[in-house]
Formats: C-alpha cells, sequence, structure tokens
C-alpha cells in the first residue's frame, strides 16, 4: 500500500539546486520498482558525494584547521548526519504523511481492479471450458482490457507520485539546509561537515541541535512535532 512505500527510504544528501552543496532525496520514489507491483510510497534517500569525497573532506577540514590554527583563533567545525535529520525531521514525516493521504484513494481503486481482475480469471480458468465460445472470448476481451487499464494506471500514478515526491523533497530540504546555516552561524561555527565521513567526534556532532530546532520551527507554524 501507499503507507509501506512512505516508510522506506534510503536517506542522505543529494545533489540540489540554486547552489546548495550535494544533498541526499526525501521521499524519492526508486526508478526500477517493477511495472505491476503495488504502489508504495518510498521514502528514497541516496547516498550523495563519491566515496572519495568523505575522505577528501575530512583532509581539507583538517587542512583548514591546522591553519587557522597557526593563526587565528581555533576554527570551530560542526558535523550534522544527514540521514538522522532525514529520518526523523517532522518536516519531512509531514512531507511523506501528505503525499499517502493524496494518493491513497487511488491506490485502493486500483488494488479493487486488481481483485476484480483475479476473480475474472479464476472464473475464466474455471468456466470457459463449459461456456460458449463466444461468451469465453467476451470474458477473455475482458480480462485483457482490465489488465491493460491497471498497467497504464499504476503506472501514471507512479509517474505522478515521483514528481509530488520529489516537490515534497526540495520544499523540506530547503528548510533542514537553512536550518543548519542558521544554527551554525547562532553558535559561531565556522564549518559545518555533512554525512558521510569516515570519522566524527561525538563532541562536535550537533544533529541532535538542529533536529530540536527543526522542531520547533515546524511547531511554531502549527505542525505537530
Amino acid at each position: 500500500n501507499v503507507q509501506d512505500w512512505a516508510q522506506r527510504t534510503d536517506r542522505a544528501p543529494r545533489p540540489g539546486q540554486h547552489g546548495r552543496q550535494s544533498r541526499g532525496r526525501i521521499g524519492r520514489l526508486p526508478r526500477d520498482e517493477p511495472p505491476d507491483g503495488p504502489i508504495k510510497v518510498k521514502r528514497s534517500i541516496c547516498a550523495s558525494g563519491t566515496r572519495l569525497s568523505g575522505a577528501l573532506l575530512m583532509t581539507l577540514v583538517l587542512g583548514l584547521a591546522s591553519s587557522a590554527g597557526a593563526q587565528s583563533p581555533a576554527m570551530r567545525i560542526g558535523y550534522v548526519d544527514m540521514k538522522r535529520l532525514l529520518d526523523n525531521a517532522p518536516q519531512v514525516i509531514t512531507g511523506r504523511q501528505k503525499l499517502e493521504r493524496e494518493f491513497a484513494p487511488r491506490d485502493a481503486a486500483l488494488n479493487a481492479d486488481e481483485t476484480r481482475l483475479a476473480a475474472l480469471r479464476s472464473r475464466y480458468e474455471r468456466d470457459s471450458a463449459s461456456m460458449s465460445r463466444a461468451d469465453a472470448e467476451s470474458l477473455r476481451r475482458e480480462i485483457d482490457a482490465l489488465d491493460r487499464s491497471i498497467k497504464r494506471n499504476r503506472e501514471n500514478l507512479r509517474s505522478e507520485l515521483k514528481t509530488r515526491s520529489d516537490q515534497e523533497l526540495d520544499r523540506s530540504w530547503r528548510e533542514i539546509n537553512n536550518a543548519v546555516i542558521e544554527f551554525a552561524r547562532e553558535q559561531g561555527i565556522d564549518l559545518i561537515v555533512p554525512s558521510p565521513v569516515v570519522y566524527a567526534s561525538p563532541r562536535i556532532d550537533v544533529t541532535d541541535q538542529v533536529l530540536e530546532r527543526l522542531r520547533r520551527e515546524h511547531a511554531s507554524r502549527g505542525g505537530t512535532p
């Protein structure tokens, strides 16, 4: 069902627009979903960046910190676990729930059609031998037409769901990205390093603080944290 799809997600940063850093996808739909399977909203968050980028980023951070230490007060560095933010931010959860409500009726209608199709096929296999040729051919045509209709409607639903999921992803990502930037500025943090990285000390992990900020912002707009 639609809700099952919404609760399965890969969650890591993906490349964004408007000059945003590489980031993850929230609620992105898989590109290889089988054409005839039930519609399920997936929380798809694809791993961002290359394997090499994390190591290069940490090398750069260490180099900058060493240079800054020799010339000015120590650079303050923070780390955020983007997967945790994308899993737990209320903005993301609300977006998934919105998609579930939006597409659930159409998914239910398709499920009903599939139940009807299964009944027609069962009837054809059971009774076709005893039916007149004209009746058997008529039933066969009805089965084929319904089967084509279900496949066509599921593909349309899948395409529309992907488009809407992308829209919710972009909206939620902007809110998360802005929350990280505002938190860093308020706390005087010079650099925020997002996951994935080779290692980040819990001492510089600010994920919980950013998540709490997102919850407060969501609640202030009338949402439920």
